[in-house]
């Protein structure tokens, strides 16, 4: 039963895992799900009787739906990911049009990791190895994950390093670490959720940052959560540092 407070949501993607996931968890995070639409769906009639959009479907169906909640003045959660450069630029020019909140992952403990590697790498200079772990279920198709690459990033960002001073695995006789190399490593296996470790080894000691989903849950909560924030901004695109006060950028707007 919803309450005067809930925040009515419109799910673009009901059908999929995280679909499913937030259909779920929206009545314990103070949402109802007012329209849940999937592949093939006009989202359109669903628009009005909705205060937010969340959409986890597929990267194509992404930016009709962002011109349609722009049009209707619709907060937007995407969560959706696998976008063409060409696509995802498209998207933010619809997106910067309402409160928008577009994040590879929403789980509230990743995005603190997220704030906590960048604060670690500020601190420990080159003399600390950075290496990166993720491990997710065996079904996964792509990798490194999204949130691993997201932890690549920030490394890259704060190191001033490139890519090609990334190592995916290593095999053979390849002689001593190079300086400034940043180890990354998929592991597949089972139905881990997804697990994600940031190592910082040093010759003396190692710091290891890491997170580990139980469930998808996690994930949904984080993304209603964002709902719910986003139904207060101004006009923008923002992240889930946004949403949880880790980050005071100003976002990108229209």
């Amino acid at each position: 039963m919803s309450t005067i407070s809930d925040i009515r949501i419109f799910l673009n993607g009901s059908k999929g895992r995280m679909g499913r996931a937030i259909m779920d968890a929206a009545p314990g995070a103070g949402c109802v799900i007012s329209g849940a639409a999937d592949a093939g769906d006009d989202p359109v009639p669903f628009l009005d009787g909705c205060d937010a959009v969340i959409d986890f479907s597929f990267h194509t169906a992404t930016l009709p739906l962002a011109a349609a909640a722009a049009a209707a003045g619709k907060p937007l959660i995407i969560g959706t990911t696998g976008h063409r450069p060409e696509e995802k630029e498209a998207v933010l020019r619809e997106a910067a049009k309402v409160p928008t909140v577009w994040a590879g992952n929403f789980s509230v403990g990743v995005n603190l990791l997220f704030f906590l590697t960048e604060a670690a790498a500020g601190v420990l200079d080159e003399s600390y190895d950075a290496e990166i772990v993720e491990m997710h279920h065996r079904l996964k198709k792509d990798a490194p994950s999204g949130t691993a690459e997201r932890l690549l990033e920030i490394l890259l960002e704060v190191r001033h390093r490139t890519r090609g001073e990334v190592r995916h695995g290593r095999e053979g006789i390849i002689g001593e670490r190079p300086a400034g190399e940043i180890g990354m490593h998929a592991l597949r296996g089972g139905g881990v959720i997804g697990d994600h470790t940031v190592m910082f080894a040093g010759m003396g000691e190692r710091i290891e940052l890491t997170h580990r989903a139980g469930s998808r849950a996690v994930f949904a909560e984080g993304a209603l959560r964002a709902a719910r924030w986003a139904v207060k901004q101004q006009p923008g695109v923002y992240d889930m540092q946004h949403v949880l006060g880790l980050c005071h950028s100003q976002p990108d707007s229209k």
